[in-house]
């Protein structure tokens, strides 16, 4: 089975071509949303209270997400920080919910930051989905009702386009210049192909002399 993982900055369109690769039966594992899920976790809730004090905290003593927000989308430090916190676990789960998906071909990871994270090695190949800032601000803005420039803040923290397009092995144009389903499918019976293969070799025996 192949770790295939899925990026692309804020706005440019990942989350729809995951959905794209799940209508094809392949499993998707959302990082963003799964490590939401480890701030339920006492352990996780200290440590965060530990690091950013308990002004992150709810009046029902549950992690403020806003609040939290807030701090690491304007500090770099604070944001490097929680990653710390949250991206073992979510690399450890990620793993152990691989080993369950076990009989299909390949499984997809969608994650924003997996090159700075430094999550890239995890893959197989990875897959980016490319979009221009302007564009992408354009979406994130009508998404999410913010102003462009909270959406520029958020772009800060993450690796630029082009330089996400030359490390990733494919490359999904999400700019309306490409229909987006024929280039998914062109990359999905490019992983069936390789998983076929590596199924397919024979690991030499041990020849008694």
């Amino acid at each position: 089975m192949l770790k295939i993982g899925l990026t692309g900055n804020i706005g440019s369109g990942k989350t729809v071509v995951s959905g794209i690769f799940a209508t094809l039966g392949i499993p998707i594992y959302h990082a963003d949303e799964e490590s939401k899920k480890f701030l339920d976790d006492p352990a996780v809730k200290n440590e965060i209270v530990k690091q950013f004090g308990y002004g992150v905290l709810t009046n029902g003593q549950e992690i403020n997400r806003r609040s939290l927000a807030t701090i690491v989308f304007t500090d770099p430090l604070a944001l490097q920080e929680l990653n710390s916190i949250l991206h073992p676990r979510v690399r450890i789960d990620f793993r152990n919910w691989a080993i369950r998906q076990v009989t299909k071909p390949y499984v997809v990871q969608e994650a924003a930051i997996i090159f700075e994270s430094g999550f890239s090695e995890e893959y197989d190949f990875i897959i980016h989905t490319s979009c221009p800032k302007e564009i992408a601000i354009e979406r994130v803005i009508k998404r999410d009702k913010i102003d462009g420039h909270s959406v520029l803040r958020r772009m800060q923290f993450q690796l630029d386009d082009a330089e996400k397009s030359r490390l990733s092995d494919f490359v999904i144009q999400n700019d309306g210049s490409q229909l987006v389903i024929p280039q998914v499918l062109a990359i999905h019976y490019k992983l069936l192909e390789v998983s076929a293969q590596r199924n397919n070799e024979v690991t030499p025996g041990i020849v008694d002399a």
